[in-house]
């Protein structure tokens, strides 16, 4: 876009400046939203409010609007990138009010919706993944999740209220069970759901030096209450007895009376997963602690199988 400066030097330099200035007079009046614009204020614009606003109309009319010559965000021609100007009345003449261009907006929005989504140690290419970039159609078991996930949404589409318990996706290494789980939350963020999505090896070994630096309590309360927790391979993690009582027990157990729903993943469906946290890292079996956090995970998810092919080899 051609700032009103640089078209002011191309005039005044003109062979003949009063030609060449009604020249750019009728240029700027010949724009189909500058004559709507002085139409619809006829009763508060003349001839001399035009000339005295040439310039704030010569700027409106070489910009670009509703986006249409701008090919991104940051190839934005206009003066202030990500917005349009707006003519306006203002002190007798014509002026212009900046607004947000329908570009921006679509990424503000876009920016907002990742705030609504925390994760904490996982890959990238999962926190960005999407519903529709997900292969549900190839076998039964992923057809049966598809639709175990639009009740979910849909549930909380109808009543505003999110369901008391989330899926427990298990199944083969690499079957795309943690693509899913970045994708639902990042379909959840649309409906202004914060979601915290949680690696749990990786977790719980961060769990093991907060308590040097004394911040072990706020991490386990900011992930206890979020209103949609989700649990990413659990049953990978090297399980200790402190781990698995004072800090999955604790979050679950939370979760369980608040009737906040949990999302997990796991390799193990529910009795292997019983039967990995029946064993401590010490080799010590405790079944009944075990036990008690298995009806924990129990209360707040749905077990789902998935199945299909290793997206990873």
């Amino acid at each position: 876009m051609e700032r009103i400066g640089d078209a002011m030097k191309r005039v005044v330099n003109a062979p003949s400046l009063a030609a060449k200035y009604e020249e750019l007079r009728q240029e700027v009046l010949e724009d189909i939203a500058v004559q709507q614009f002085i139409s619809e204020h006829s009763d508060e614009i003349n001839t001399e409010v035009v000339n005295r606003s040439l310039g704030k109309l010569y700027e409106f009319s070489t910009a670009s609007h509703a986006c249409e010559r701008c090919p991104n965000l940051e190839g934005c021609v206009n003066v202030m990138k990500g917005f349009e100007p707006k003519l306006v009345i203002a002190q007798r003449l014509i002026d212009l009010d900046y607004v947000v261009c329908p570009t921006k907006q679509l990424d503000d929005e876009r920016r907002n919706v990742s705030k609504m989504v925390n994760s904490m140690y996982m890959p990238k290419d999962v926190m960005e993944a999407r519903l529709s970039n997900v292969d549900f159609k190839t076998e039964d078991s992923r057809v049966q999740i598809m639709r175990a996930a639009k009740n979910f949404l849909n549930t909380i589409d109808s009543t505003g209220e999110i369901p008391e318990r989330g899926l427990y996706l298990y199944g083969d290494y690499g079957v795309g069970k943690s693509f899913i789980l970045g994708a639902l939350a990042n379909e959840l963020a649309t409906r202004k759901i914060q979601t915290v999505v949680v690696y749990v090896p990786e977790f719980l070994r961060e769990m093991k030096q907060s308590i040097q630096n004394q911040t072990l309590d706020e991490k386990v309360e900011f992930v206890k209450k979020a209103p949609i927790l989700m649990l990413d391979d659990i049953g990978a993690e090297t399980m200790s007895s402190w781990t698995r009582d004072e800090v999955l027990g604790t979050i679950l157990q939370y979760r369980m009376a608040e009737k906040l729903p949990v999302f997990f993943t796991s390799n193990f469906d529910y009795d292997v997963l019983e039967h990995h946290l029946t064993t401590s890292q010490r080799g010590e079996k405790e079944p009944m602690k075990a036990g008690r956090l298995m009806e924990r995970i129990r209360m707040v998810s749905t077990p789902l199988k998935l199945g299909g092919k290793n997206w990873r080899d």
